[in-house]
């Protein structure tokens, strides 16, 4: 797959409807993207044999039980805690060669396998660190899947989320700890940790890249395209910088002003 044609795959998924939204596929899309003409097939086959086993798991086993099992047992996908910053830890195809990753990349392979085995799971935008909500018979719990899919108790969360900075009385609300995100969300928070890894590396192409997914998996959103445009600003990629910013205004939002701004100082500087 060339990255034109992963680019087309990424603008199909940004107009799926959330219920349909096709993550796996998604992900590759991603993946290829950022590094195009590279084999998917075993991501695929990977994720169908967690599919199976965890339906082989189901009838003798809780859904979370299940689920954590037939991933970070069966299947070997765990956190990468050696090598937290690799490249690979944020590549769905470098994952599922090297089976670890981090949570976010994870994630992809539980939903997809939860998905297909009628476990309602998604995906919890925890400050710092991507989660899992499953529900249960006794209620929803929260799995980590960088952590072999160990069960995240709610004191645990509560005190993870004061060291992430949160003040003690959000911290303490289950309810707001736990909130689920769509399947859209959580592959987008992984293009995001991606966005900010590039800028501090000043990869600004493959920042451009990354917020570029971002824009067309959310092409309702204005600010991935003011991403794009900061990252072809630090090209010296001017024109498309002020495209990337016009398009932004198209798009409706409170902060037109702010854009309306940067147009103006792109603009000054192709005079």
């Amino acid at each position: 797959m060339t990255r034109d044609e992963a680019e087309q795959g990424l603008k199909e998924a940004g107009l799926a409807d959330d219920d349909d939204f096709p993550l796996l596929e998604a992900a590759i899309a991603c993946a290829i993207h950022d590094y195009p003409f590279r084999e998917a097939e075993p991501v695929r086959v990977l994720a169908a044999h967690a599919a199976e086993r965890l339906a082989e798991r189901l009838p003798n086993e809780g859904p979370e039980d299940a689920l954590a099992e037939t991933m970070a047992g069966d299947l070997r996908l765990n956190g990468d805690l050696i090598s937290y910053d690799h490249v690979g830890n944020t590549d769905i195809i470098d994952v599922a060669e090297r089976r670890r990753g981090l949570s976010a990349a994870l994630a992809v392979f539980y939903l997809d396998a939860a998905r297909r085995a009628g476990i309602r799971a998604q995906g919890v935008d925890f400050p710092g660190h991507f989660l899992l909500r499953i529900e249960t018979p006794e209620g929803p719990v929260a799995l980590d899947p960088f952590s072999q899919g160990r069960l995240v108790l709610p004191s645990e969360l509560t005190r993870r989320a004061l060291r992430a900075g949160l003040t003690p009385h959000v911290a303490d609300r289950l309810d707001v700890l736990m909130a689920p995100v769509s399947d859209r969300q959580a592959l987008i928070r992984l293009q995001n940790l991606l966005f900010i890894r590039a800028i501090k590396a000043q990869d600004y192409e493959s920042a451009e890249r990354s917020a570029l997914r971002r824009a067309l998996l959310d092409p309702e959103d204005h600010r991935p395209w003011l991403d794009v445009a900061a990252a072809r600003e630090k090209q010296g990629a001017l024109a498309g910088a002020l495209e990337a910013l016009s398009h932004a205004r198209t798009l409706d939002d409170p902060g037109e002003v702010r854009r309306r701004m940067s147009v103006d100082r792109v603009r000054l500087q192709l005079n």
